[in-house]
């Protein structure tokens, strides 16, 4: 089998943007000495929480729907509503054309570029447009199949944060909602329109695709990016508000 060293490429980059932003998400929780003022100490202390109270703040998040005495939990719970129509469809637009999917789209085509991959739009800046186009519609292509057979089966295709929960747990929600998607009951299961989606726009787009990665193997590679991809945008989701507000502090 001929090594797509492209394909590798864009995995390590992919794989790299989530550690980045990891690392970037545990510098923002650590404690800045040097630009803090020391805080003087409290003239009286509030009273310490009762065991049932304790209890209660350190309940952990064991998934929508399930019975959670956590306030928090409760209230994001009270907030959740099914997506509407109108909610699909802007997921759709902000999933394609949004500012981060944009922007994200920016590099497969620069490496594409560099490689010079497909060969039939060579390594020119008119090849690096067409790469970024051939992204696009392959990802207009997916999220318009998972918003549609998502409305069939009752599948919301959104990511949900959950910055109040420790940050390996964080990144675990990250990964988790990779690969499932939220019922109406407010629990998570398998995300099956985007376990049709994604392969399926990759293999139907072979037919609009340049000939040399038109193929069986090239589709499969592409699939297997598209849920790295994922995880690389529910990665950015998570933790880029944390990120932002951290800069915007300083």
């Amino acid at each position: 089998m001929v090594v797509n060293w492209a394909s590798i490429s864009r995995v390590g980059f992919s794989l790299t943007l989530v550690f980045v932003l990891a690392a970037l998400n545990c510098a923002a929780q650590a404690p800045d000495s040097q630009t803090t003022p020391p805080q003087p100490a409290p003239k009286e202390l509030p009273a310490a929480p009762t065991p049932a109270q304790q209890r209660q703040a350190d309940a952990p998040y064991i998934g929508p729907g399930a019975d959670n005495p956590n306030p928090r939990v409760q209230e994001q719970e009270a907030r959740y509503h099914q997506p509407t129509k109108g909610d699909r469809i802007a997921w759709v637009l902000d999933s394609t054309v949004g500012p981060q999917a944009l922007a994200i789209g920016i590099f497969p085509a620069l490496i594409g570029t560099a490689e010079n991959k497909p060969y039939e739009y060579h390594g020119t800046f008119s090849g690096f447009a067409k790469r970024y186009g051939m992204r696009l519609t392959g990802l207009a292509t997916q999220n318009t199949m998972e918003a549609g057979l998502g409305a069939i089966w009752h599948e919301d295709p959104r990511y949900f944060r959950v910055p109040d929960q420790p940050f390996r747990e964080r990144v675990r929600h990250a990964v988790k909602l990779t690969f499932l998607a939220r019922r109406p009951s407010g629990d998570y299961a398998p995300a099956y329109a985007r376990y049709i989606a994604i392969p399926g726009s990759n293999f139907l787009s072979n037919t609009w695709r340049a000939d040399s990665e038109a193929n069986t193997q090239d589709a499969l590679i592409r699939t297997g990016l598209g849920f790295v991809g994922k995880l690389s945008s529910n990665a950015v989701a998570e933790f880029w508000p944390d990120i932002s507000a951290r800069i915007h502090d300083r």
